[in-house]
């Protein structure tokens, strides 16, 4: 008996958001009296990262500094509409939508900017800094606070847009039904080393090297953060996570985290993780996201890595120590490099 080293790869083209039915989204910014903005959406954070990119793409569209953007993720119900946190749309879907707010209500704080001054708002730049210049003469400036003030307090304005990102929805091709239902795509490629001990059936996983195009890292740590843990959670799905062995039926099955299954810290393995950047033409600054494609390659590339140490093809998830012993079995032993005999 002896443990097994195998190498699986698996690639992915992950569709953004979808067409059908234009998939919207809103946003709503406005700035508080003290020259804060404010984000209103109703696109929930889940933890991969919403507020955070929503918050720095709305700073760059107002030209504010980041720490004067606030982020207000409440419910459907005080929110403008959004169809969801799923299919990978919130960088792209969301980020539109925020653009677009963000450009309206940085219009009117030019035109409040512009009253102060006595100047044409289209000779006025903001610094990213929190001031107001006339181009050519900085000089000539106010702040985007005094600017909020004044707006509110003297002229009478308010200082807030609105923003909805639509997709047209595609038409199908009557003849061969032939359609677009996504706007663009994600592209990303893995390959998983791992060690297979033919004695008693069990999985570590040693090493993985993974690339990814998301379109513009607009937050390089997130996108890191998000693939590291999405390919974990790939793991978790391949060889951990099951309500086994009588779904739906509760019977004999896990009740809580205490007995479910899922790796540890002490399962990890190193990742080595390159991110290719293409900006999409039709994406916020060209950002499209990882999403969920970060976890789906990882399940086909563990597949292939341990068919490629004993022989043993799994086509049913998890894949339990159980299921590659009766795979070595049922071959007359480890089929290394899954060369059959």
């Amino acid at each position: 008996m002896a443990k097994r080293k195998g190498r699986g790869f698996a690639c992915i083209n992950y569709p953004i958001g979808m067409n059908l039915g234009g998939d919207p989204s809103q946003a709503l910014v406005h700035s508080t009296p003290d020259g804060k903005f404010m984000v209103s959406l109703s696109s929930i954070d889940l933890g991969q990262g919403m507020k955070s990119v929503t918050r720095q793409i709305a700073a760059e569209a107002l030209g504010v500094p980041v720490a004067d953007v606030y982020v207000d993720t409440a419910d459907s119900d005080t929110g403008p509409h959004c169809m969801g946190s799923f299919a990978s749309r919130g960088t792209h879907r969301v980020g539109n939508a925020v653009i677009r707010a963000a450009t309206e209500a940085r219009a009117q704080l030019l035109e409040a900017a512009a009253e102060e001054l006595e100047v044409d708002a289209a000779d006025l730049d903001t610094d990213g800094q929190g001031n107001i210049h006339v181009k050519g003469a900085p000089s000539r400036s106010i702040t985007v606070a005094d600017t909020a003030v004044a707006a509110q307090f003297r002229q009478g304005r308010t200082v807030s847009g609105r923003g909805i990102f639509l997709i047209p929805p595609s038409e199908a091709n009557p003849e061969t039904g032939e359609m677009t239902p996504v706007s663009c795509f994600a592209h990303g490629a893995i390959v998983v080393d791992l060690e297979v001990d033919e004695e008693t059936g069990e999985v570590e996983v040693l090493e993985l090297n993974s690339a990814y195009e998301v379109g513009r890292a607009l937050n390089p740590k997130l996108v890191e953060q998000q693939l590291v843990g999405g390919a974990w959670m790939g793991i978790s799905h391949a060889l951990y996570e099951t309500t086994e062995p009588y779904y739906p039926s509760r019977e004999h099955g896990p009740v809580d985290f205490n007995s479910y299954l899922m790796p540890g810290p002490g399962d990890l393995a190193p990742h080595h993780i390159a991110v290719i950047e293409r900006p999409a033409e039709d994406a916020p600054f060209g950002g499209k996201g990882p999403g969920e494609m970060c976890a789906n390659p990882v399940i086909p590339a563990v597949a292939n890595a341990i068919y490629n140490a004993v022989g043993v093809r799994c086509d049913e998830l998890p894949i339990t120590p159980e299921r590659i012993l009766r795979g070595i079995r049922a071959n007359g032993g480890a089929q290394p490099g899954g060369v059959r005999r």
